[in-house]
């Protein structure tokens, strides 16, 4: 006991000691933090991954959301949670986002939104609402978190000013377009200074409408799949594509969780890890569906279940390997990757990395 009470004394002390050299060092860290720049250095398409995960809960994962800014437009895929604060630890400049597109209305994909139109409002003093394009669905969808955020909106108008946040920002608006009905349909949604984005259906019955989307920017071009089955629209909407964002399921991970579903609190657990491999995709169907498309390199994203530590990610990925000869990247929050125009270069580094559990 007397060794335990001279170690806590000890440590009171060199931390008492330490004090003056960390009031010092936190102006600094504050001022670099706030001073921080646009990650966008050059022109080109940049993709970032602030959301890799899935429902599942994951402390190195926050849920799918992928940022897309092609020269000066600014983009987000679906709204996981969490994923609104990845978007600003990535330092995109989150006032400027253009539109928020969703893939489908599962919760895991907007819960965040109206976060996103929060900060976006608050951190670009924008004058209009946040555009948010999707399938059929999206105008119910916007109107509820509308709704929800009413209140707040008032309360930060009335602490900070029309002026720092006008009214008029507040809030999204819904921008719904229409799919025709063949399995293969596509339609483009944006097509604005040299950024072309088209929507195109995947499968993820018995959730419908689910689309995913394309991006085409000075000859460079990434698909993002969504939630979806293989997918011969996806297929057809990816050609050819840089890089094509895939979801992906590993069902025997899955299966294990599955058959150890009885030593679980929650009684939901069996049916539900039973149900989820029906309609999402392997790491292998995935591979089959980058290679058939002919995309340049695949990266898994919405991965599930959670990996706890690295040491999985080969487990995770499979025969993948076997079903596409290019490169196969296991994507993580934090991940960002540059295009630049008229080249085939993609570079990939990390803006930020979670700490493994094991």
């Amino acid at each position: 006991m007397m060794a335990a009470g001279v170690a806590a004394l000890l440590i009171v002390l060199a931390v008492t000691s330490f004090k003056p050299v960390l009031r010092s060092l936190v102006p600094q860290i504050v001022s670099s933090r706030m001073a921080s720049k646009n990650v966008v250095r050059e022109d080109g398409l940049y993709v970032g991954l602030a959301g890799t995960g899935s429902p599942m809960p994951d402390a190195n994962r926050t849920g799918p959301c992928v940022v897309v800014q092609a020269g000066a437009q600014l983009f987000i895929v679906d709204a996981g949670s969490g994923s609104a604060r990845n978007v600003r630890l990535m330092n995109f400049p989150l006032g400027r986002t253009d539109a928020l597109l969703l893939t489908h209305f599962h919760s895991d994909h907007i819960t965040d939104l109206g976060e996103l139109a929060l900060q976006r409002w608050a951190a670009g003093s924008t004058t209009g609402p946040l555009e948010v394009i999707g399938p059929e669905g999206v105008e119910e969808v916007v109107a509820g978190f509308n709704m929800a955020y009413r209140l707040d909106a008032g309360y930060r108008v009335a602490h900070h000013g029309p002026a720092t946040v006008p009214p008029s920002g507040a809030g999204g608006v819904a921008r719904p377009f229409e799919l025709s009905a063949g399995a293969d349909a596509s339609a483009v949604v944006w097509d604005k200074d040299g950024v072309v984005i088209t929507a195109f259906k995947v499968n993820h019955e018995p959730v419908s409408p689910a689309v995913g989307y394309r991006f085409d920017y000075k000859g460079r071009s990434i698909a993002v799949s969504g939630d979806t089955v293989y997918s011969g629209s996806l297929v057809e909407h990816s050609r050819g594509v840089d890089i094509l964002f895939h979801e992906a399921l590993n069902a025997s991970m899955v299966d294990m969780i599955n058959v150890n579903s009885d030593l679980s609190a929650s009684a939901s657990t069996d049916a539900i890890t039973r149900d989820i491999p029906s309609y999402h995709s392997t790491p292998e169907d995935a591979a089959r569906a980058a290679m058939d498309a002919g995309a340049k390199s695949l990266v898994f994203y919405h991965i599930i279940p959670p990996l706890p530590s690295p040491l999985l990610k080969n487990l995770f990925i499979g025969d993948a390997g076997l079903a596409y000869d290019g490169k196969i990247t296991m994507g993580d929050d934090g991940m960002l990757f540059f295009l630049p125009p008229g080249s085939d270069r993609v570079e990939m580094k990390r803006l930020f990395k979670r700490q493994a559990l094991l």
